[in-house]
């Protein structure tokens, strides 16, 4: 049985524990507040790039563009995996690493050389464990910026224009609120134009100065808010998820330091009434 100085040096550690969960839990929902504001306002704005695109690319059939123009043979393609830096963030990460794993699977059974890039430090030693081809790894960072998600847009269109990959997929984690964050592939390059229907068919649509123009900025610009909007909902799903298992920690270490000191309390109680009976047995031999 451990002593009672045993005992209590360590709830003296659960406590510091405690004390460290619950400092982490505080600076996560801090972040969250932000990271919620960010991807709310960045939404809608993804949305209306998307619909704006589709209206475009529905009311001619003359102007095309490069991104959106699928390959006849399709044989490579990259798979964009989206983590965070850091752990402490409960099944946030290996969530998205195993769907990515289930995506580099289903493309190289359709025959596909599956080639692999990361956006953060788990999803770079993630592919380093599997042996992926990786050609590009850069870190998270701790506050998402649009020129990161532009940076990152540039190298993949530019590949597929040069013709080096066939097929670009995003793999991060959406945030559906603070309790749920769900693991999903979107598909990024080529730019799939809106199917046209006899109704927006009708519609009569003027375009200035022309299509071939405003494709030329929209599909870029698309790609770019979409890798944005990825990072944005990562990185908000990362702070919720680590909000969560910090809060979650921080419950432990007090059920872990009540229990911790009801045996302190049974141990000195058990050390007094030994005391106790020595002293009454000593002076009983002395009578």
């Amino acid at each position: 049985m451990p002593s009672l100085k045993d005992i209590k040096r360590r709830i003296t550690t659960v406590e510091k524990t405690q004390q460290i969960t619950s400092a982490m839990r505080m600076v996560a929902a801090a972040k969250l507040r932000r990271a919620e504001e960010a991807i709310a306002a960045a939404r809608p704005y993804a949305v209306r790039m998307r619909e704006t695109l589709e209206e475009v690319s529905g009311a001619t059939s003359d102007a095309q563009h490069p991104l959106m123009e699928p390959r006849e043979a399709v044989r490579t393609a990259e798979v964009v995996i989206i983590t965070s830096d850091r752990g402490l963030a409960g099944a946030f990460n290996s969530n998205s690493l195993k769907h990515a794993r289930r995506v580099v699977t289903d493309l190289e059974a359709d025959g596909l050389q599956v080639e692999v890039s990361t956006i953060g430090r788990k999803a770079a030693e993630f592919a380093t464990r599997r042996g992926f081809k990786s050609v590009d790894a850069r870190e998270a960072g701790n506050n998402v910026g649009y020129g990161q998600a532009a940076d990152v847009a540039r190298r993949l269109m530019q590949r597929y224009e040069a013709g080096e990959v066939d097929r670009v997929v995003l793999v991060y984690s959406e945030f559906v609120s603070t309790l749920t964050q769900t693991p999903r592939d979107v598909p990024l390059l080529p730019v799939a134009p809106a199917e046209k229907s006899d109704e927006d068919a009708a519609l009569p649509y003027e375009i200035e100065p022309s299509a071939e123009a405003l494709l030329a900025t929209l599909v870029p610009k698309a790609v770019e808010v979409e890798v944005f909007r990825a990072l944005l909902e990562n990185q908000a799903g990362e702070h919720a998820a680590r909000m969560a298992a910090m809060e979650s920690a921080t419950r432990n270490t007090e059920e872990l330091i009540e229990r911790l000191t009801l045996q302190f309390n049974r141990a000195r109680q058990a050390a007094i009434t030994k005391e106790l009976v020595e002293i009454v047995s000593g002076a009983q031999a002395l009578e």
